[in-house]
């Protein structure tokens, strides 16, 4: 089972892909909880709603979010690139260094 810290982080990473998707009231929630660290009570009071309200909002976003992943695969593949130029690096080659700088550009 992944930590909290895991958790976050992969939130975050299918935010980056996925987010744009999301309504702005999921978006609000969301970005309250995972990226500013703030508790469902503090959301709940900063928005005028109850802590099950909040805590609902924040799982339709993740739900959301992880099954966009499921259908798309965006981070999957992503990772999947990430590990392969890591990879291409160590060969320390000339030739294939000037490719990886152009892979980068693209990321």
């Amino acid at each position: 089972m992944p930590t909290t810290i895991e958790k976050t982080i992969r939130m975050n990473q299918l935010y980056d892909f996925y987010g744009f998707l999301l309504t702005e009231k999921q978006r609000t929630y969301f970005l309250h909880y995972f990226q500013d660290d703030y508790s469902l009570s503090e959301i709940a009071e900063l928005l005028g709603v109850s802590r099950n309200a909040a805590f609902d909002q924040i799982q339709t976003a993740v739900v959301h979010l992880e099954t966009y992943e499921q259908h798309l695969r965006l981070l999957e593949k992503h990772q999947s690139r990430m590990e392969i130029l890591q990879t291409m690096k160590a060969l320390e080659d000339p030739r294939i260094q000037t490719l990886i700088d152009e892979l980068e550009r693209l990321e």
